[in-house]
Order: C-alpha cells, then structure tokens, then sequence
C-alpha cells in the first residue's frame, strides 16, 4: 500500500488503482489475498466503504474473487484483463492523439516509428 493518497481523484479510485498496479507488477499474484477494507480504512484512516467501493469495482472486473468469511482473492485472469484494459487505454489517449497530430503535421508512419525509435527511455 502506498504511505498516502492524493486529492487529484477519489480515494475508493486510487485504492482500485493500487491493487491493478500490485497485480501488473507482480506484488500481487493469481491466489493471492488482498488487503481487506478493514486494512485500507485503518491504513489511510478512511471509511471502509470508501476501500469496499474500489475493492467491489474489482470484482465486478472479474479481477478478485471473494471467498466468504476469508478475504478477496486475485483470480487466475487478472494480470491478462489488466494488461488488456491498460493496453486499450494507452492506444485511446495516447497512440490515437500521436498518429492524429502526425498526421496534421504531415509526419509519414515511417517518420513517426523512426522519431519514436530515437526518443531516448529515460
């Protein structure tokens, strides 16, 4: 869990947004137990219906499970559901306003995979 939340966005969202994260990164595995609603609220000392409202969007997603009386659980798909739905999102705010600025700016595809290619990682 991280140490603090920000007042950017809704908590229950950045809660939801941590677990995908533990999951994308592998903190979090198929099988593993999260932390409950409980925990979220007693570490960032919120209502655990705020932690519950992200945790239920999860499961909704079909990214945990809920095994009564023990916790929720990261099912066996996660990790791919996640990885489908971070895909989508980066090519509908970032890959689709790219190729339509390059197009503006008469940029071939080629010149673009080039100026990509050329961008140092930093």
């Amino acid at each position: 869990m991280n140490n603090s939340l920000d007042e950017s966005k809704p908590i229950f969202q950045q809660i939801k947004e941590q677990i995908e994260d533990m999951i994308i990164n592998q903190t979090l595995k198929e099988g593993d137990r999260v932390p409950s609603t409980n925990e979220f609220a007693n570490h960032y000392k919120i209502n655990p219906a705020t932690a519950a409202k992200g945790i239920n969007q999860l499961v909704e997603e079909g990214i945990l499970f809920k095994r009564r009386g023990v916790g929720m659980f990261v099912t066996d798909q996660a990790n791919r559901i996640l990885l489908k739905k971070r895909k989508d999102t980066f090519i509908e705010n970032y890959i689709v306003p790219l190729k339509t600025e390059a197009r503006k700016l008469n940029i071939s595809e080629d010149e673009l995979r080039e100026m990509i290619r050329g961008v140092k990682e930093e």
